[in-house]
């Protein structure tokens, strides 16, 4: 079976001239592969990404909602660990088949590869083809200055896998007034927005209204995922990219980056601040 969030090793700390030796708990890092099925077609692989262990339904869901493949609420039929019998019990918990109700929404291409943990594949994607998949406009929404301020702690305190091991990024979907909705982890920043945008989706949660937070820097595929689940602003802990900021701007996001304590720096402002 896939294991867990973190794994224990046996680690020797050496600190000035003292030596000790003790257990770390370190986070889990394995790969995911996805499949996709519908009538007509058996189960084929699409890609192979690098997660942490938990919350692997959601994580595939917001792929596929983030890739253009399920935009159709209902889009999305089941989705279900691989039971192959030729696969090991482990690999079968990091094989995660998505079947859907007809032909997905957006053509799949051939097979993806591989993903790290650092990048999304939606990075391959240029701003045109982007533009041509017809996203529905984002939300808009109306935040007072000092939620803003406050979102990137209200994050932290719902990160209980980083308080453990200092090496996870998070997401989180949050309300207007601050409220939390949903907080998810990963060891990487693309895949934690998955899962919380696939929470909404296999739970039918609307993301009407929300605010979208992550816990280093807003990069391209963070604001392409923002942008395929109609979320109109984006709160980063970290500094966003050029093209964070063009794609901001291209689709109506508002995007704030460096939110630290009492500063933040705006870089596209469609969303009214209220101060």
């Amino acid at each position: 079976m896939s294991k867990g969030p973190v794994t224990r090793f046996k680690v020797e700390v050496l600190d000035g001239d003292r030596t000790s030796r003790r257990e770390d708990v370190v986070v889990t890092e394995e790969p995911l592969e996805l499949r996709l099925e519908w009538p007509g077609r058996p189960p084929e692989p699409l890609v192979v990404t690098m997660r942490t262990p938990g919350s692997d339904f959601e994580l595939a869901a917001g792929f596929c909602l983030g890739e253009g493949f399920a935009v159709r609420p209902d889009a999305i039929q089941t989705v279900a660990y691989c039971t192959d019998v030729k696969l090991t019990r482990e690999q079968q918990f990091n094989t995660v088949t998505v079947t859907f109700d007809g032909q997905p929404d957006r053509e799949p291409p051939q097979r993806y590869g591989v993903t790290s943990a650092a990048c999304g594949v939606c990075g391959q994607q240029s701003l045109d083809e982007l533009a041509d998949r017809d996203y529905a406009p984002v939300d808009p929404v109306e935040v007072p200055l000092d939620v803003v301020l406050r979102l990137p702690d209200l994050l932290r305190d719902a990160q209980p896998t980083f308080g453990r091991t200092g090496g996870l990024h998070a997401a989180g979907l949050f309300t207007a007034t601050g409220d939390k909705v949903i907080v998810k982890e990963d060891v990487g920043r693309h895949n934690a927005v998955d899962k919380v945008v696939g929470w909404t989706v296999l739970n039918h949660h609307s993301r009407k209204g929300l605010v979208l937070v992550v816990s280093g820097r807003a990069g391209y595929e963070i604001i392409q995922k923002a942008a395929a689940a109609g979320l109109g602003m984006v709160v980063a802990v970290g500094a966003p990219s050029s093209l964070a900021v063009d794609l901001a701007r291209q689709f109506g996001i508002t995007l704030a980056g460096f939110t630290r304590g009492n500063r933040c720096v705006l870089y596209s402002t469609p969303t009214r601040i209220l101060r």
